[in-house]
């Protein structure tokens, strides 16, 4: 497994008079907090890992991690934006036991890589500074070489199920009125979009729901933790709906990952972090529900859909009010406050 090579950006070339926009501000900022936070996870994965492949590839992860943070680093530094606190040694434990099992980890990289390209591929077409531009698209093209790699060790290790394979049409076909059918009269087989997007879905769920049942099992604070057993509930709700699906269509679906959390119940990260990371990834969850419904055609799948994004916004909302009640949730920068400029 190769190396992942570190980029040769100069963030000289921009003129200094050329002010950061609020989309580079934005995404820099979400860089530095997802990968800060990354940064403390993949540290502590490497301290209980056996298997040498899964290990080269969390080293490579935390190589990309700790490059982009000294990137966006570098950029505040030179704008005399503040740093964001993100996360540090204080909100990991290295000494905790394994909480994880090895193949729990190339999943676990696999979700988190779709997440930073979610972040990269908005932030290539809103950034306009050559030298923020060219960073995304370096973290663009270095996290689409990570995923690569997870890719190969899913499947060379059996790890994974590919996507399922449905018949090549015998000719084009145009909709008909049953098209859009999905509890009454006719309803069609899934296409091979609505397919794609169960199982993306299906495969983001089964590791979501590993890792809060993980977090759920160490977190200290009482409210933390019902906040995760809940999360985990609704998670396992979602997905059983989706794998239903597919199973009527005679069709496989990835299986859960339980099984690849240990029995651990001292906690290796802070609570503060792990209830900003399951606050993303279900925010994450809604950004993919928004690709599902985009290609779907059948109500029942949407109304699926629109039922789980209900659901996964409750979480995030009541993440949101205990991290702001906690004093953790640490705000992205904003808009001028003109109407306090005005009274002030």
């Amino acid at each position: 497994m190769e190396t992942i090579k570190p980029a040769d950006i100069s963030l000289d070339r921009s003129s200094p008079k050329e002010k950061l926009t609020s989309a580079e501000m934005g995404k820099l900022w979400a860089t530095y907090m997802g990968n800060s936070m990354s940064k403390c996870i993949l540290s502590y994965y490497l301290q209980h890992v056996e298997d040498a492949d899964i290990k080269r590839l969390l080293e490579n992860s935390l190589k990309l991690s700790n490059e982009f943070m000294k990137t966006t680093k570098e950029i505040f530094i030179k704008e005399n934006f503040p740093i964001p606190h993100g996360f540090t040694e204080k909100d990991v434990n290295l000494g905790a036991p394994r909480l994880f099992e090895d193949e729990f980890y190339v999943h676990y990289l696999k979700y988190a890589a779709k997440a930073g390209m979610s972040i990269y591929n908005v932030a290539v077409p809103l950034v306009y500074r050559k030298d923020i531009r060219e960073f995304y698209l370096y973290c663009m093209d270095a996290t689409m070489a990570l995923m690569e790699q997870i890719k190969a060790i899913l499947m060379n290790k059996g790890f994974i199920i590919k996507p399922p394979f449905i018949p090549i049409p015998d000719q084009v076909e145009f909709a008909h009125q049953n098209f859009l059918n999905g509890f009454l009269g006719h309803v069609r087989p899934l296409h091979a979009l609505e397919i794609a997007h169960l199982y993306d879905n299906i495969e983001n769920n089964v590791t979501s729901k590993a890792l809060i049942m993980a977090f759920a099992q160490v977190a200290k604070d009482e409210k933390v933790r019902e906040l995760f057993e809940k999360g985990r509930e609704l998670t396992a709700l979602s997905v059983e709906h989706y794998m239903q699906k597919l199973h009527d269509e005679h069709l496989p679906s990835p299986s859960f990952i339980d099984h690849l959390v240990t029995t651990s119940t001292f906690a290796p990260f802070s609570d503060k972090l792990m209830l900003f990371h399951k606050m993303d990834m279900f925010s994450m969850k809604i950004r993919a529900f928004g690709n599902s419904v985009a290609v779907n055609g059948r109500q029942d799948i949407g109304l699926l859909y629109s039922k789980s994004f209900l659901k996964i916004s409750g979480f995030v909302k009541d993440a949101s009010e205990l991290m702001i009640e906690k004093g953790w949730l640490e705000q992205p920068p904003a808009a001028a406050d003109r109407e306090k400029l005005a009274s002030g």
